[in-house]
């Protein structure tokens, strides 16, 4: 429909709008108006006569009005709902219950998945609608999303995934009264179609195998089969736990993780250059390469920070899984990169949360914020295709069930 710009000129000065405030008082008016000629059409139908006319042989017939006051984007309109004598009519334009047609929970639930604080929505809904929310309303709202986080952590999973990066995040949290650190784990898979999904979030005060093992048994009961490659930080028991579960795997421990483990204790002045002969290890053609560079990363600096190269070392079998891959397979498993700007977006949304009440508490943040994060993975992995082709040559046997 087309506005006659000229009448709808003629329409703003005969009510006197002058400024955005006239402006919603008469949209209001305006909405008011429409929503009741729909109520009126929607009770004309449920009885099966106009308005002034009588229903002959009728048994039923219009009573009157009830009031009811609903918001809207431009504030609240009073309205007057037709009732009929028998109080079988429902209106479908807007339900008996509603009380918003501005889509406000909408909102709430968005604002609160970008890491806004209940009272910080509060007033934000107050400046845009001068709507009054309580912060209880605004927990109220939000807590609704709880069964779907909870349904969202044990859905289906695919058959097989190419690769799973796991990491952690760092939150403080009540538990039993006592306020501690625990860790929120982000579970990250890639599919064989290169598109990147949370897989699931995961609470522990503590890390072991047998913690680990769980959350791999959580994956198979929905449904994984098969996982290719993970790529992990240096977690306790989790070489032990996937091998357990995934024995066929290929384990790819972060080499930025490790790099940053062994830096902890060398002296400020001569951390950039243990940096570079490092680099040299991790970036070697090939993995005999390393080795050498390994070896002389040991005669320059054993002297004064042994603990480097016995970590190394200890931890080689897994650190050097990704020698054998190409480019493109090294750069995304060498790293837990992508897991690592999933986190970085999760730690958006929870610096203006000192602490979590609850598990519920946090998992309803959580579940909001991939929610949202995953809304902008709509592109697949960069040279998935290139990935892939190497991935299906180097697992032909293990991929042969599925492809």
């Amino acid at each position: 429909m087309k506005l006659d710009r000229k009448k709808l000129r003629e329409m703003l000065k005969q009510e006197g709008v002058e400024s955005t405030k006239d402006l919603q008082v008469l949209m209001r008016g305006i909405m008011k108006d429409v929503i009741e000629a729909l109520y009126d059409g929607e009770i004309t139908e449920h009885l099966g006569y106009e308005k002034h006319r009588q229903g002959a042989g009728k048994d039923n017939s219009r009573n009157g009005f009830s009031k009811k006051t609903v918001q809207s984007t431009v504030g609240p309109v009073e309205l007057e709902v037709p009732r009929d004598r028998k109080s079988e009519f429902t209106p479908k334009v807007i339900k008996k219950r509603q009380r918003d047609i501005s889509g406000i929970e909408d909102k709430v639930i968005s604002m609160y998945a970008k890491g806004m604080s209940t009272r910080d929505i509060k007033e934000h809904i107050y400046d845009i609608y001068g709507y009054e929310i309580s912060p209880e309303t605004v927990s109220n709202i939000t807590d609704t999303v709880i069964e779907h986080a909870k349904e969202w952590q044990s859905r289906p999973l695919e058959r097989v995934y190419a690769i799973v990066f796991m990491d952690a995040l760092v939150v403080k949290l009540r538990v039993d009264g006592v306020v501690k650190n625990v860790a929120l784990y982000a579970v990250i898979g890639i599919n064989l179609d290169g598109e990147k999904s949370c897989l699931g979030l995961y609470i522990s005060e503590t890390e072991s195998a047998k913690y680990w093992l769980t959350v791999m048994n959580e994956l198979k009961n929905r449904g994984v089969e098969e996982v290719l490659i993970f790529a992990v930080d240096n977690l306790t028991g989790i070489s032990s736990a996937i091998e357990a579960a995934f024995p066929h795997s290929e384990l790819q421990k972060c080499i930025v993780h490790q790099i940053r483990n062994s830096l902890k204790f060398v002296s400020w002045k001569e951390r950039k250059q243990v940096a570079q002969d490092l680099k040299t290890v991790y970036t070697a053609a090939t993995e005999p390469n390393a080795r050498e560079a390994l070896e002389s990363f040991k005669r320059k600096w054993d002297a004064k920070y042994p603990h480097i190269s016995r970590s190394w070392e200890a931890n080689w079998a897994e650190l050097s899984v990704f020698f054998k891959y190409t480019p493109e397979i090294r750069k995304l498993i060498y790293t837990t990169n992508p897991i690592e700007s999933f986190n970085r977006a999760l730690r958006k949304v929870t610096k203006t949360r000192s602490l979590f009440p609850t598990e519920d508490a946090l998992m309803k943040l959580m579940y909001l914020a991939v929610r949202d994060i995953e809304r902008r993975w709509t592109q697949t992995i960069r040279s998935w295709g290139t990935i892939y082709s190497q991935l299906s040559i180097f697992f032909e046997e293990r991929l042969a069930p599925y492809i």
